[in-house]
């Protein structure tokens, strides 16, 4: 893939067919950097599959200088294969299908050296040539802001279930969520809410909840501009030890208030987009 691969002139086409057995299409975006928007990401996909969806749940890394989608599920190294079809995704935990701009690199310390018109052509590669088969939710992981890679996808994907937007509790963090949503607005994708990561830190001493990065700026900026608030996912220590291990938190510690937190945010994602199929 890249420069030299070849794009279907009628890309759109492809991108169609390949989609339409997708039931679900979600974006996860992010103002800005160092929210744990990746984190959120497999922790959801993987979530999904333990309620149901098991081999049936997909993630496109779409983040394409800084892919981390693999370093979380432990498929560093993987490869994918191509056929007559086009090219498969490789398989992670719970067999969630994956595909990612690492498994196309010489090594894992390889730059990924482009200009936007090399991203988009390897987004719409990714939508148009990926044999993801049947799948019940694709989530698909995007770089912070509200530049190429998010602008590509949800332009390519005008039939996207929604965005769900990441933050932290912090006022910084109030301000470029507002960036996202406008974005998600100017572009007429529905946002389907918002989830507030590291939200507070439950001390193992007293048990007391200490709120690190200040409280509740997550529900308050999902109240001022009129969108969903999904649910707050508590800090956990575990949780990004399981990341290096290359493990889904909720996998691992099931029975933790972050991994219950997560488990009921994908519940209300399931309410939110298969209600819609039910209207």
């Amino acid at each position: 893939m890249g420069e030299r691969s070849p794009i279907p002139k009628d890309w759109r086409k492809a991108i169609a067919e390949r989609m339409s057995k997708v039931r679900h299409k979600i974006a996860v975006v992010s103002g800005k950097g160092g929210v744990g928007k990746t984190l959120v990401t497999v922790n959801l996909a993987a979530a999904l599959a333990m309620k149901g969806h098991v081999g049936r749940v997909g993630i496109l890394d779409a983040d394409i200088h800084g892919p981390c989608v693999p370093r979380m599920l432990g498929m560093e190294g993987r490869r994918l294969e191509a056929g007559p079809p086009g090219i498969f995704p490789a398989f992670g935990p719970l067999n969630i299908k994956v595909v990612s701009m690492e498994f196309l690199l010489p090594t894992g310390d390889s730059p990924v050296i482009w200009r936007g018109p090399l991203k988009m052509a390897a987004i719409r590669q990714f939508l148009s040539e990926i044999v993801w088969g049947d799948l019940d939710y694709l989530l698909i992981d995007l770089p912070p802001g509200t530049g190429d890679e998010p602008l590509s996808v949800v332009q390519l994907l005008p039939d996207m279930d929604g965005l769900i937007l990441v933050t932290l509790p912090s006022e910084v963090s109030e301000g470029v969520v507002r960036k996202a949503v406008n974005f998600a607005r100017k572009v007429g994708t529905p946002i389907l809410g918002v989830v507030e990561n590291m939200s507070y830190l439950i001390c193992p001493h007293c048990g007391g909840r200490i709120e690190v990065f200040g409280s509740g700026g997550g529900e308050r900026i999902a109240r001022e501009m009129d969108v969903p608030f999904l649910g707050s996912i508590p800090l956990d220590p575990r949780i990004s030890l399981d990341s290096d291990r290359g493990v889904p938190f909720v996998i691992e510690h099931s029975d933790t208030p972050a991994a219950k937190a997560f488990m009921e945010i994908v519940e209300k994602i399931k309410q939110a987009v298969e209600g819609k199929e039910d209207a």
